[in-house]
């Protein structure tokens, strides 16, 4: 069977950060030889090439700041070539959520009978309901996919709630790379916190996430200011993602204020932000407990990520998201959003009991590796593309 040619369009991608071009850029390894893939990305860097090859992966960025500066009819002038151009070229057209810029892909992908899978990444923005209020062109261009592939069962349940084909849609998990992603020793722990400058001794507790409200770090530096405070246990807190950005969501005053918060209690030395980061995995291998305590996530990676580690979870109950990795005081410890004192409790426990945090982290990888590892998913995906090609 010859490779499938599939366009994947996503928010950013490589040297940027976003979910889809994570997992793009991990299915298109994992896919080698069944698909050729390339890719269509929005950039917030314009010092990144226009065209570039990644990983064997040809590459083309749409800068935004020259998209936003511009008229509408430049902007579409820099674009459409190049839009036509890779639509022609494929067999399917993969969407890694809802964006503006779908509307454009969508006319141009129908106008030469290309189908689209679309992937629902996120609460709330790749739900129908939304998508809707928005207009009709989003409406019209979120209709018109031929498959859909959720990460969630709660996305998957928001699509179905708007009267949308039930044959369309198929819940798919994020894929991880359980071998890059994989559990530390006790002494390789110690020996990554000394190469990156952190106490060997003292517990960490770690955070991966951009700062925005949804993803709520404040509740978890207030939880650690708690396990001080309640619980007497002196620990390390790391952030791991942008504390700053051009990216709507992230809200700089975050950081800015719990380290003012940690200076003026004299314990600014224990807490850390690292910026975003690509190698983020030598945070999870090195942590005791990881901290997930969002109000919003559709199937968090970073989660997803920490369980592969077997690294002890605390994450907050998120209905069709979180509770469907996580079995409380099995796989992990789930508790309510917002409830500082339930988050400081649970890493308490993970912390003092260890055998417990044990069994609860080798569970999460056993599930993890099981469900979605990265060639598991990437057959799925590859199922779906031929679903729908012609």
């Amino acid at each position: 069977m010859s490779a499938i040619k599939v366009l994947m369009v996503t928010g950013a991608y490589y040297p940027e950060i976003s979910s889809g071009g994570l997992q793009t850029r991990l299915m298109a390894t994992a896919m080698k030889g069944r698909a050729d893939v390339r890719v269509l990305t929005t950039a917030l860097d314009r010092s990144t090439p226009r065209y570039a090859r990644v990983d064997d992966v040809d590459v083309t960025r749409i800068h935004l700041k020259t998209i936003r500066t511009g008229s509408k009819a430049s902007a579409l002038t820099v674009i459409l070539p190049d839009v036509i151009r890779l639509v022609r070229w494929c067999d399917v057209v993969h969407l890694h959520g809802v964006s503006a810029k779908n509307i454009l892909i969508t006319a141009v992908a129908r106008a030469f009978g290309k189908p689209i899978v679309l992937s629902l990444h996120t609460t709330g923005a790749d739900e129908p309901a939304p998508v809707k209020n928005s207009g009709w062109l989003s409406w019209w261009s979120f209709r018109s996919a031929a498959r859909y592939m959720s990460v969630s069962a709660g996305l998957r349940q928001a699509y179905l709630d708007a009267g949308l084909p039930a044959d369309r849609i198929e819940q798919v998990g994020n894929g991880i790379d359980i071998d890059e992603f994989s559990p530390a020793s006790f002494e390789e722990k110690r020996q990554l916190r000394r190469s990156l400058r952190l106490d060997p001794d003292r517990p960490l507790v770690l955070f991966v996430g951009f700062f925005s409200q949804d993803k709520q770090p404040r509740v978890l530096f207030d939880a650690w200011l708690r396990l001080r405070d309640k619980h007497g246990i002196d620990a390390s807190l790391v952030f791991v993602g942008a504390t700053k950005s051009d990216y709507y969501e992230v809200d700089e005053s975050l950081a800015q204020t719990m380290r003012s918060d940690a200076d003026a209690k004299g314990i600014g030395d224990r807490l850390t932000f690292t910026g975003s980061l690509h190698d983020v995995h030598e945070y999870f291998r090195l942590a005791d407990v990881f901290v997930l305590p969002s109000r919003r996530e559709g199937l968090p990676v970073a989660l997803m990520e920490a369980m592969s580690c077997a690294l002890p979870c605390v994450a907050s109950r998120l209905a069709g998201a979180t509770d469907t990795l996580i079995t409380d005081g099995v796989s992990g410890f789930l508790v309510a959003p917002g409830d500082i004192d339930a988050f400081a409790d649970a890493i308490h426990t993970m912390l003092t009991d260890t055998d417990r945090a044990a069994r609860m982290g080798a569970a999460a990888r056993a599930l993890v590796a099981e469900r979605f590892s990265a060639e598991t998913i990437a057959s799925r995906w590859l199922a779906n593309y031929r679903k729908v090609a012609p």
